[in-house]
């Protein structure tokens, strides 16, 4: 572990902050003031760490002062050495004699250099700051005396960006780049000297050049930089006790819900509205030919694809019409009249479509309660997989946000490797890669059973597969209109750990399976459908979605 010492004139609150945080398991040992009242040495001391108080005489030189901070130490015993508001210019007496040192400026240096980074930044007009953490380098001359231009001039370690906004204070905004950046670059940069992940380069003795390593094997990079601005205000988030906002990101040019323009509806897109119109959005553009989709709470209630999307929109709807009252419909097709005649017939709450003929306006318009969102970008057309072009998905967890690549997948029947005695039909090779492309924008654990190229029944967020089996095939059974389980395909986000799932589906009429395999039951499953004569097709990966 490393062990850090730290330099501070008063709250000293990054090293609290790093004593808090151990980045890397480096521990604050040894804190040191030139205040004897500074509140960091109580602070220090209820925490057990040791605290060195050496003010500097009123006729005290800079170097001897340092002199004497040296002679209250070992510096061999530590590793790194962090300044947190220790109002003292250090030469190379003091710096030459301990390791590395450190100190953080409110500033993303070369802007605002000055003792009032905030005012400064707030005065200059600019919409970013932040702070940057870097080398302290000698800023003295042989005397001690002080160089301006050599102050905060070491190589810079990290910066982190902080917004400016139009309200702020010098007050606010000192806070926002104490809590917002000091208290992220700091540790960052603590955590990669911990762990030998920097190198410096000197000339003549002095540091010039700061490298940190890179790990090559990794497909995201070390730090993400994200820039978004609001949308609006919604009136709440998932329920009314709960405050929210959209913000929207300019540079995706794939069609999306936030940069929509909401054509018709009297009221506002809610929180929950966005969520299931981007989910909706997002299953409609893997197909190629017209589909409709109906969303509820973020998962699919139905979907189908057709010659026309008036039979696509007829299809989804009818594998649970009851579940889908007041969901979220999506085409990807510009709405049609006769299309839209169809969703004004039901309670809908919102329609995401890339475009609206004129007199399908009209006829949705009849709804004042129902949103419409034109996702077309002002070029009404048909969408699909290849508008897709944001290859990142991710989502907020507290302390931090979760990154990975969108589930892309799209199978053709060569993907499918057929492991029962029965081959499926042609027929059924396409149904599967149909279910498959539903299958995998449900919450897991999920089961999509369909024919053709439409859902009959959706088993959606179980935490037993077998239930998940026994849901859609109920739902087919006694919710959807005209269709069944008989005969239809079934499709499971990821592999059946026992027969049960088989059994299961066999006794409603299911004919056919499709599913990632790699259990190590996989035989016993494999029998189970052969003994009830189902074709079954492994894809090799799974399609979980847990959101």
């Amino acid at each position: 572990m490393a062990s850090l010492l730290g330099l501070a004139s008063n709250r000293g609150r990054n090293l609290l902050h790093l004593d808090d945080r151990r980045p890397g398991g480096a521990t604050v040992d040894t804190i040191v003031s030139n205040h004897a009242d500074a509140p960091i040495l109580n602070a220090a001391a209820e925490r057990g760490i040791d605290t060195v108080a050496v003010e500097r005489d009123p006729d005290e030189s800079r170097l001897d002062h340092e002199r004497r901070i040296l002679a209250e130490l070992d510096p061999t015993a530590y590793d790194l050495v962090c300044l947190d508001g220790y109002m003292r210019i250090l030469s190379d007496t003091f710096l030459d004699a301990v390791p590395t040192t450190l100190n953080v400026h409110p500033s993303l240096l070369p802007a605002f250099p000055g003792m009032d980074a905030w005012g400064d930044a707030l005065a200059a007009g600019v919409s970013v700051t932040g702070c940057t953490v870097h080398v302290v380098t000698d800023a003295t001359d042989d005397e001690g005396n002080v160089i301006e231009a050599e102050i905060d001039s070491g190589p810079i370690v990290t910066q982190e960006s902080v917004p400016v906004y139009a309200n702020d204070t010098q007050e606010t905004l000192k806070d926002r780049v104490l809590y917002d950046g000091e208290f992220r670059a700091y540790p960052r940069a603590v955590r990669w000297f911990a762990e030998g992940a920097v190198s410096i380069e000197t000339t003549g003795g002095r540091p010039t050049d700061v490298s940190i390593a890179a790990d090559e094997s990794a497909a995201f990079p070390a730090r993400r930089f994200t820039t978004a601005d609001r949308v609006e205000s919604l009136r709440y988030g998932e329920n009314p006790h709960q405050d929210a906002a959209v913000y929207g990101d300019a540079t995706v040019d794939e069609p999306n819900v936030v940069s929509a323009p909401q054509i018709g509806g009297e009221k506002g897109m809610s929180y929950v509205n966005y969520v299931d119109a981007a989910g909706a959005l997002d299953l409609i553009t893997e197909f190629e030919r017209p589909a409709a989709a109906v969303i509820k709470h973020a998962n699919p209630a139905g979907c189908a694809v057709a010659d026309e999307l008036t039979a696509a929109y007829d299809a989804a709807l009818a594998t649970d019409p009851m579940s889908a009252f007041g969901g979220i419909v999506a085409l990807n097709r510009p709405c049609d009249p006769d299309t839209a005649a169809r969703i004004v017939d039901s309670v809908k709450h919102v329609v995401v479509t890339p475009g609206v003929e004129a007199d399908a306006l009209d006829v949705l318009g009849e709804r004042s309660d129902m949103r419409v969102l034109d996702v077309s970008a002002g070029d009404p057309r048909p969408i699909g997989p290849a508008d897709r072009s944001v290859d990142v998905a991710e989502r907020s967890v507290v302390g931090g946000r979760l990154v990975q690549q969108r589930d892309h997948q799209r199978l053709v029947p060569d993907d499918l490797e057929v492991v029962t005695e029965r081959a499926p039909s042609a027929a059924e090779l396409e149904t599967m890669c149909f279910a498959w492309s539903v299958v995998k924008h449900a919450t897991s654990n999920a089961i999509a059973l369909a024919t053709g190229t439409e859902t009959v029944g959706m088993g959606i967020g179980q935490v037993s597969r077998v239930d998940a089996v026994r849901i859609a095939t109920m739902k087919a059974e006694e919710h959807a209109e005209g269709k069944g389980p008989d005969r239809s395909v079934m499709a499971s986000d990821a592999f059946f750990p026992f027969p049960d799932g088989i059994e299961s589906a066999a006794e409603a009429g299911v004919a056919a399976v499709v599913q990632p395999g790699g259990s190590i039951r996989d035989e016993e499953v494999i029998d189970a459908a052969d003994a009830h004569d189902m074709a079954m097709a492994f894809t090799g990966n799974r399609a979980f979605r847990h959101e």
